[in-house]
């Protein structure tokens, strides 16, 4: 198997820094591995919402996850700042492959990377439903 080699934070078009927390470290003095799943939905739905595709509570569609995936490169510990990195991988009829490069600091090079897939799905029957235009536009904005 082939390792995975870190991306440059300029691959990505859009970043949202998100601080690290004291509890997010682990005994090895350094973030636990779960915590940057916790970094991927953030960025992901923090740009949904500024993007106005995804209302709290309101949304008659919403993103199911149903894959996930991260490579590690180098240690996030608290108190570092965390630079979440967003692009589409690939975007279908009803879903959406995100990419996500974690970068510490001021780094340039990936501490961590990896994709987090939503299907788009009817709210109330949780059907799968098409990407809207709307949806699609926005999503292009960051498509390499």
């Amino acid at each position: 198997m082939t390792r995975a080699k870190p991306h440059n934070l300029a691959d990505y078009p859009h970043k949202l820094t998100i601080p690290t927390r004291w509890a997010d470290n682990d005994i090895y003095g350094h973030v636990n591995n779960s915590v940057y799943y916790f970094y991927f939905d953030t960025v992901v739905n923090k740009w949904l919402l500024d993007q106005d595709l995804l209302v709290l509570g309101k949304s008659d569609v919403i993103g199911l996850v149903v894959g996930t995936s991260c490579d590690f490169f180098a240690p996030i510990s608290f108190p570092d700042n965390v630079v979440a990195a967003l692009r589409i991988a690939k975007a279908g009829n009803s879903s959406v492959t995100y990419e996500i490069g974690l970068f510490r600091n001021d780094d340039t090079t990936a501490s961590a990377q990896g994709s987090f897939t939503h299907v788009y799905v009817d709210e109330a029957t949780r059907r799968p439903m098409p990407i809207s235009d709307m949806m699609r536009e926005k999503l292009a904005e960051i498509t390499p």
